[in-house]
């Protein structure tokens, strides 16, 4: 936890404030709402997440037979006429 506490450049005494002055503002029945509000918002932004990063595994990529090389054109299909 102390890297957390250095990646913010908070020490404990700037922590235990921030936490006292919470604590006035919102009172001791709130604050315990407030973290379960977090928490859910927390899963539920990761299960997003995941569900996203698990659609985008599931949905195949262009093999190797069906990319088409840009430079050729398209055999099958003649090119249109303008008429």
């Amino acid at each position: 936890m102390k890297t957390a506490l250095f990646a913010f450049a908070l020490g404990y005494g700037e922590i235990l404030v921030i936490l006292l002055i919470l604590l006035l503002v919102f009172g001791a029945k709130r604050i315990p709402e407030l973290a379960r509000s977090l928490g859910r918002a927390s899963r539920e932004f990761k299960d997003a997440k995941d569900g996203v990063i698990s659609e985008l595994e599931k949905e195949p990529g262009p093999s190797k037979e069906n990319a088409q090389d840009p430079g050729k054109e398209d055999k099958a299909a003649p090119p249109e006429k303008k008429g």
